[in-house]
């Protein structure tokens, strides 16, 4: 079934949103955002990309994605639609930060994808606060960073307990 007010990719705030499209596969549109990003995460890991980088990178695409998104949601009249999945790559890519100066092995990012995809859908306050108290756009994003944030920490915890595993 087509979700209402569902606007085509026709718009590049739609294309952006969607990770290019992503968010409108069908049947669970966050799990396939989460996975979309994993292969560029992986590259990243692969050739040692520099930790300095990331943060401000992050912190600068979620101010932009809240803002993309709030517009979005307004302009089509939709409060977090399941096509929008930047955030699912944005708490993706959150939960991966917590790897770096470890391990860059697929494990590791099988486990981040885990552990993400569990925060995501259990979303644990502060999450469950940003996901529906706030109907901002950054309500729609930012429950997704605090999920990665959650899933990095626990990977940490694994990665202290069972380096051997992570």
């Amino acid at each position: 079934m087509k979700e209402k007010n569902a606007p085509s990719l026709s718009y590049p705030e739609v294309v952006f949103l969607s990770f290019f499209g992503v968010g409108f596969l069908p049947k669970a549109p966050g799990t396939w955002g989460s996975l979309a990003i994993c292969p560029i995460l992986y590259l990243l890991g692969y050739f040692k990309a520099p930790f300095f980088v990331f943060i401000p990178f992050l912190v600068m695409a979620t101010a932009i994605t809240c803002y993309i998104a709030d517009l979005t949601q307004k302009k089509f009249d939709l409060h977090d639609p399941g096509w929008i999945v930047m955030d699912e790559v944005l708490g993706m890519w959150t939960a991966w930060i917590f790897t770096l100066g470890g391990d860059q092995s697929l494990i590791s990012l099988v486990i981040i994808f885990a552990l993400f995809r569990f925060f995501d859908i259990v979303k644990i306050w502060p999450a469950s606060y940003f996901d529906t108290k706030v109907t901002h756009g950054a309500g729609t994003i930012l429950d997704d960073i605090v999920s990665g944030i959650y899933a990095g920490l626990c990977y940490l915890g694994l990665h202290y307990l069972l380096p051997s595993i992570t």
